[in-house]
């Protein structure tokens, strides 16, 4: 396995993660201020985008581009689902986990030879 394969995934993780502050942290904290909450995501996806833009510039030499999307969807999902409970408090539902896996099955097509 070469480097950028390796890196990639780890790369759209944290940045992953940066992202998922900056859309959704704030729903933590409702009673402030509106634009507060959207210069802090704006700063936080500062980072994300300084992550996320070489990972795919990158990974671009060892992914396609639809692998590369399918990478950063199914990270998604593990990042909300860790975020949503941890951070948010939030339950899950046997719907939720049907969903994410059905979504999970469908891109181990992209990555298929």
């Amino acid at each position: 396995m070469s480097l950028q394969a390796f890196l990639t995934p780890a790369m759209l993780l944290v940045s992953n993660i940066f992202m998922t502050f900056a859309w959704y942290g704030h729903l933590k904290h409702k009673g402030s201020v509106l634009m507060l909450a959207i210069l802090a995501s704006w700063s936080i996806a500062f980072f994300e985008y300084c992550i996320a833009v070489p990972a795919n510039r990158w990974g671009s030499d060892y992914f396609n581009t639809a692998q590369l999307k399918t990478m950063q969807e199914v990270i998604t999902l593990l990042v909300f689902t860790g975020f949503s409970v941890f951070w948010l408090k939030e339950s899950l539902t046997i719907n939720h986990l049907i969903g994410f896996a059905l979504i999970a099955a469908g891109a181990a097509f992209v990555f298929r030879g």
